[in-house]
């Protein structure tokens, strides 16, 4: 009896240990590409953010980031804790900023932790093939976009289709809600999104019957949650925890989605793949 209360004490000791050494900080960053404006931004991560801190006890503050970049950069500097990235912004975290991914999110439409690309056009504009976007105004969002650049540039390059040449104007709007909102106003012709940023704006902002869906992609792997690796471990995995049990049906409506499911760093190797695959394309030019 002596010894198992000798060993349960040390057991107990060094546990208070190893949580003396993973001191917790008082406040933690949440970041988050910019997937549409600041306002929508906010009214959809920020309930997020509000059970973060209220599951982890301590400050969370959500931080909004002007670019994808920016996102990566807070990371790697160390100015941004928990970040809701894409896949590529993802993988380029990774291998900059020490990120390691905890929890990928299920979209709600199809159940899957993934989502597809997509090309849109306005309603009666008349543009619904490749073919009727030739000298057309196009608009990407952010070189680090998953669907808004990646997936579309190796769709134009697998058809021969050079964007600078094919289109009469090429620009990066920055966002998944800016190239939407551009394509109901007239201001450019098509544009290359994602079924889950189009879900999230219905009905507050545009309506399905505003746009053509001209092209949709294979499934691509969800965006995920990631942290600093450095982090404490005890931390990460309370992060972890949290979303894994995040339910509340009207933060899950905002962000369109079914909730967290696990994910690793091996999930990306597919979106890896597809870097590897554009540059390929690229320089058989």
């Amino acid at each position: 009896m002596k010894l198992i209360q000798k060993l349960t004490l040390s057991a107990l000791v060094l546990s208070s240990s190893l949580l003396a050494q993973e001191k917790w900080p008082d406040q933690i960053t949440f970041g988050a590409i910019p997937v549409a404006g600041s306002t929508s931004m906010k009214e959809n991560f920020l309930p997020l953010a509000n059970y973060l801190e209220k599951q982890l006890g301590i400050k969370v503050k959500l931080q909004l980031a002007g670019d994808y970049t920016g996102v990566i950069t807070g990371m790697r500097y160390k100015s941004i804790d928990v970040a809701y990235l894409g896949p590529k912004s993802y993988v380029e975290a990774a291998r900059r900023a020490n990120a390691e991914a905890l929890v990928v999110e299920v979209d709600a439409e199809s159940g899957l932790p993934g989502y597809r690309g997509t090309i849109i056009t306005k309603k009666g504009s008349g543009l619904k093939t490749l073919a009727d976007l030739k000298n057309k105004r196009w608009a990407f969002t952010s070189s680090q976009s998953t669907s808004g650049t990646l997936v579309p540039s190796i769709m134009f390059a697998k058809n021969n289709i050079d964007p600078k040449k094919y289109f009469s104007k090429v620009l990066y709007s920055g966002g998944h809600e800016a190239s939407i909102l551009s394509i109901k106003a007239g201001k450019i012709d098509a544009a290359s999104t994602n079924n889950l940023d189009f879900n999230r704006g219905l009905g507050k902002q545009w309506k399905r019957d505003d746009f053509n869906i001209i092209w949709t992609s294979q499934l691509i792997p969800g965006a995920p949650i990631a942290v600093r690796k450095d982090m404490p471990q005890s931390l990460k995995m309370a992060i972890k925890g949290a979303f894994l049990s995040y339910n509340d049906p009207k933060g899950l409506e905002k962000l369109k989605n079914k909730g967290f499911i696990k994910a690793d760093d091996s999930l990306y190797d597919s979106v890896r793949a597809l870097i590897k695959l554009k540059k390929e394309l690229k320089n058989k030019k």
